[in-house]
């Protein structure tokens, strides 16, 4: 028999704090979502699209421009918060766009911002920056399947014909 004391493990659990945060939990719905949609051809389904975003970015007391890196049968490789702004606005560089593009070897791209006043219009600097970013990408052949602004309504530039 042994003469040596047992040890026993401590388990160390996390605390979790209840209830959760509403962030954490429009995180959580963001992930469920791009499980069961975004991840299987929800480029096909724009309400599904339009919802994982706002999920992603409705929060956001400034606006945060982002895109969804997608592969060519256009499945979801990355969603990447790519600039962060003010109130009212967010400086993108087209530059900072084709490196996230390819850095994953992205074959088409889905972009989105938020407009944290909840007005969903896009305005004439979200058409020019959509416009540059758009003819940047086809000099290396990566299409642009939309760019949607989140506010209250989420609005998609592809449904309004302004791609």
């Amino acid at each position: 028999m042994s003469t040596k004391p047992m040890h026993t493990r401590t388990t160390i659990r996390p605390v979790t704090l209840w209830p959760p945060s509403d962030d954490v939990i429009l995180a959580s719905a963001a992930n469920i979502i791009a499980e069961r949609y975004v991840k299987k051809n929800a480029y096909t389904n724009p309400q599904a699209t339009k919802d994982f975003l706002t999920y992603k970015l409705g929060g956001y007391e400034r606006e945060v421009f982002a895109v969804m890196l997608l592969d060519n049968q256009h499945q979801l490789l990355e969603f990447k918060e790519l600039f962060f702004g003010t109130l009212d606005a967010a400086s993108v560089y087209p530059r900072e766009v084709v490196k996230a593009v390819l850095a994953v070897n992205a074959a088409a791209v889905i972009f989105a911002h938020n407009h944290p006043s909840g007005e969903s219009e896009p305005s004439m600097a979200d058409k020019h920056i959509t416009k540059r970013l758009t003819d940047a990408l086809a000099l290396i052949d990566v299409r642009v399947l939309d760019h949607i602004v989140v506010g209250r309504t989420p609005v998609s530039f592809a449904e309004r014909g302004l791609l």
